[in-house]
């Protein structure tokens, strides 16, 4: 699995020789190991590129045990780089050829399934998970008071003491409100450690809505979906509900952060639409969101001096007066240059209307 220490890296490294790209889908649905050596054999068989694929080839036969939805991998053995990350989601297969790794896959996967918090709660406890690109890690459990309950009529009539039905059932509600209260300041630790960038809270809905409650305004502000479960459901079957939850979310946030970029580019305030709009405000690092239609790619040009980068073919830089060197795709560069300067970077699988403005635009920090 990729880390954010892993991200960082390839988003640095840069290298005066090519750098071998390459994103293989393994699914069971897209056949068994066989297939899937055979379409990696044919997708490096046009790469002239022979220390590269040698040793992409080795770590196939002797590294990777084809565990997992996808692989991607990074090579360039002119620099002795080389670079391997199982995935536990699905990924399109493809091969790119760059002095940089090509990231812009990896930045859908984080942007849609990276960064989840999954709390599970009932009336006396809690488990807290760790939700990242597919993989689902349960991390800690909050255990409070137990809950008793007594049959209806058996409440204690003794002096100084609530008695009958209603004074068990106050006792038990008093139990149970702590219970959740703890385990939410439990959970909002949990997430603040974990940096965790979207909620997800399963239960019963009496359980699952005084815990958000109860969770500081900040926490209830990123909670993306919540699902009925029982607190003693498998991993497996959380792992499937949490899965669903994101995919329902990501389409939701797709519509409405589309919309917000249309709105405010139109308005004149706090977005742009269309390539070179957006290139620019990449370049002057006023992105927050970048949002691009899946696939989107666009040659162009790089200045050599100062790195902007348009698609428009000029005879010098309007910001540096620098040279222009060709690039195969100008949207690559926009993707790492936001997500390294801390940006976010949204890939639409729909398109949203967003086709009728070059399928790019950006929500603007300023």
């Amino acid at each position: 699995m990729i880390t954010d220490n892993d991200l960082h890296e390839l988003l640095q490294y840069q290298a005066p020789s090519p750098v071998l790209s390459l994103y293989l889908n393994i699914e069971p649905v897209e056949g068994g190991v066989e297939s899937h050596r055979k379409r990696l054999r044919s997708m490096l068989k046009e790469i002239d590129m022979p220390e590269d694929v040698f040793v992409v080839e080795r770590y196939f036969e002797h590294e990777f045990d084809w565990s997992g939805k996808s692989v991607v991998v990074f090579s360039c053995q002119a620099e002795d780089y080389f670079r391997g990350y199982p995935l536990a989601l699905p990924v399109r297969s493809r091969v790119r050829l760059g002095n940089r790794p090509h990231v812009k896959p990896l930045a859908d996967l984080l942007d849609a399934y990276g960064g989840y918090g999954v709390a599970l709660v009932d009336k006396q406890a809690a488990r807290l998970f760790n939700f990242h690109l597919g993989v689902l890690r349960e991390e800690e459990g909050v255990q409070g008071e137990a809950v008793r309950h007594t049959k209806r009529g058996g409440g204690s009539q003794a002096q100084g003491r609530r008695g009958g039905t209603a004074g068990q059932t106050d006792y038990v509600e008093e139990v149970a409100d702590r219970n959740i209260k703890e385990a939410a300041e439990a959970a909002a630790r949990f997430f603040t450690e974990k940096s965790v960038r979207r909620v997800i809270i399963g239960g019963t809905e009496d359980n699952v809505t005084p815990f958000q409650n109860q969770l500081p305004k900040a926490w209830q502000s990123l909670v993306v979906g919540t699902f009925p479960i029982s607190m003693t459901a498998s991993k497996d079957d959380v792992l499937e509900r949490a899965i669903q939850i994101v995919k329902e979310a990501d389409t939701r946030r797709d519509a409405k952060l589309v919309d917000a970029v249309i709105t405010g580019a139109a308005k004149g305030r706090g977005a742009v639409v269309q390539l070179e709009n957006t290139l620019r405000a990449v370049h002057d690092g006023r992105v927050q969101t970048l949002l691009i239609k899946e696939a989107f790619r666009e040659k162009g040009y790089r200045c050599a001096g100062c790195g902007y980068v348009t698609s428009i073919e000029i005879s010098k830089c309007p910001y540096c007066g620098g040279k222009f060197d060709q690039i195969s795709d100008v949207v690559e560069l926009a993707v790492r240059k936001v997500m390294a300067s801390g940006g976010e970077v949204e890939v639409l699988h729909d398109d949203l209307g967003l086709g009728d403005y070059e399928h790019i635009g950006a929500i603007l920090r300023y």
